[in-house]
């Protein structure tokens, strides 16, 4: 499957990638565990979401042993380039300066987010 194809991940998706991007690689049970705080979710949930999203191609799945290891197919930044491209042109109608005014607009930088910036391109 080719990473232009890929549809975009729901809300509770995105919360596995998360944990999947955090420790590289990971079984149902251990998603789980990361999650059952955060998200009220039980076991089999999980298991089912994970399921849909290696038939989607959002995830690979190494089905060598019997407890099956889940990775992203796509990066994180790879995902959040995705999602704001397609957030860019349904939303804003191509225009990066309209979403970044409005992002602004919506919610100030932080004074930590403006000085790392700043350090990332040498101002």
């Amino acid at each position: 499957m080719r990473k232009r194809n890929l549809p975009k991940p729901t809300e509770a998706e995105l919360a596995i990638l998360n944990v999947l991007w955090q420790q590289g690689s990971a079984t149902v049970r251990q998603v789980h565990e990361a999650l059952k705080d955060e998200r009220q979710t039980v076991y089999t949930t999980i298991l089912k979401l994970m399921q849909i999203m290696h038939e989607k191609g959002l995830v690979i799945r190494d089905e060598r042993t019997r407890t099956h290891v889940y990775q992203a197919r796509l990066s994180a930044q790879q995902t959040q380039r995705q999602l704001v491209g397609d957030l860019l042109e349904r939303a804003f109608g191509g225009s990066a300066l309209r979403m970044v005014m409005q992002t602004l607009s919506a919610k100030k930088a932080s004074p930590e987010e403006l000085a790392l910036k700043q350090a990332n391109i040498g101002c």
